[in-house]
């Protein structure tokens, strides 16, 4: 989530490669020049796509591209070189960091004993997700049964990781303990957050989940339906 990189969709990805194969020519050093049967073979595609990439990165800015008899000339411009840049700074932080940039669990959905709204409803609780996960969460949690002992050892895995912390607080009447918080995507679709509580009536193999929305509406969840839910780690 801290990722300093565009959105990555297939294009985008593809046209990555593209600049990378082209770099391999120097092409983000100097001018080169290339036929676009060439760039095709490095690539291993049709000369018709390879042709139409180049078109699409000229579009974008990435390259700088004069066409001659002879063949292209080519160099990656300074937004193309930032493209590369940034990618590999995403690279090199994903392979040298202590722990993975997120992890999935599968599950599903059931309905829980509305413990999760009891606690989320809480003003002191309340104000520490409005200010540290950026929303005022729907009052209430949604309840996942993880699938199966794979899911419940990534959850642990997970549990190991830094965290975004809710402090504890105490009034007249008992303690409240802290709570641990970990940003999700459901379905690649919506936002949310795990939360590791210190007190639960539910086992290892159960996630809540707050949300900024009423998640089973927006994702037209029922009991049963299985989620797929991504967890991301503190850079």
């Amino acid at each position: 989530m801290t990722m300093s990189a565009p959105p990555i969709n297939g294009n985008h990805w593809k046209h990555l490669y593209v600049l990378y194969k082209l770099a391999e020519m120097g092409a983000h050093q100097r001018t080169i020049k290339t036929s676009t049967e060439y760039l095709a073979q490095k690539m291993n595609t049709s000369q018709q796509t390879a042709s139409r990439y180049l078109i699409q990165l000229e579009r974008k800015g990435w390259i700088k591209r004069t066409i001659t008899p002879e063949g292209c000339l080519i160099k990656i411009s300074e937004t193309g070189i930032a493209q590369l840049g940034a990618l590999h700074a995403n690279l090199k932080m994903l392979m040298e960091a202590k722990y993975p940039a997120s992890v999935t669990l599968e599950g599903t959905v059931f309905t829980g004993i509305g413990e999760g709204a009891y606690y989320v409803t809480k003003d002191k609780y309340r104000k520490q997700f409005i200010e540290k996960l950026g929303y005022d969460p729907y009052p209430g949690t949604l309840n996942v049964k993880l699938t199966s002992d794979y899911d419940i050892k990534a959850r642990h895995e997970l549990e190991a990781y830094p965290a975004i912390e809710i402090q504890g607080f105490q009034n007249e009447n008992r303690t409240y303990g802290p709570v641990k918080c970990y940003p999700i995507i459901i379905n690649n679709k919506a936002k949310g957050a795990i939360l590791f509580a210190m007190r639960t009536h539910y086992d290892d193999s159960v996630v809540e989940i707050i949300a900024p929305n009423f998640l089973r509406q927006q994702l037209k969840l029922k009991d049963g339906y299985k989620v797929k839910i991504e967890a991301f780690t503190l850079p």
